[in-house]
């Protein structure tokens, strides 16, 4: 299977608080908006919300950071936060009449794959976002009259 060709790549380390949160959130959709995806920076927000908040609530310690990578092909954006606890692996749950673990349904339910891979210190949790051309979105070329 041939590797896509990478176009853009941002990443960025965050000191595990919840403003780098509301940071690293801002950025991923400024960025994927420049990059030409406007359509989907919602989506990358929302997951890179949804996986920094992870990585603050379950993966942080005490002078470590966390890093938001992403990479932006012809056909995908993935999504990457690395955090140093390996040893917590998220997993998709959500109990009914529970307030939280939510997120990870919700990245789920926007990515059309995600998944986690351990680090020498840490890990990485992933999210992939296929890019599609929204017929609703794309400019319409000028119509030719028939003469």
């Amino acid at each position: 299977m041939p590797v896509p060709q990478l176009t853009y790549e941002d990443k960025l380390d965050y000191t595990p608080t919840a403003r780098s949160v509301s940071l690293a959130r801002r950025r991923a959709a400024r960025l994927v908006a420049e990059w030409g995806w406007a359509d989907a920076a919602g989506d990358v927000a929302l997951i890179v919300s949804e996986l920094a908040t992870n990585a603050l609530l379950h993966g942080s310690l005490r002078g470590r950071l966390f890093r938001v990578r992403l990479v932006l092909s012809a056909t995908m954006v993935r999504i990457e936060v690395s955090d140093p606890r390996g040893e917590r692996v998220p997993k998709a749950r959500a109990c009914a009449g529970s307030t939280s673990g939510y997120g990870l349904v919700l990245v789920g339910g926007l990515a059309d794959r995600w998944g986690t891979e351990p680090r020498t210190v840490g890990k990485t949790v992933w999210a992939e976002l296929e890019l599609r051309v929204r017929a609703a979105t794309r400019p319409c070329a000028p119509g030719r009259s028939g003469g």
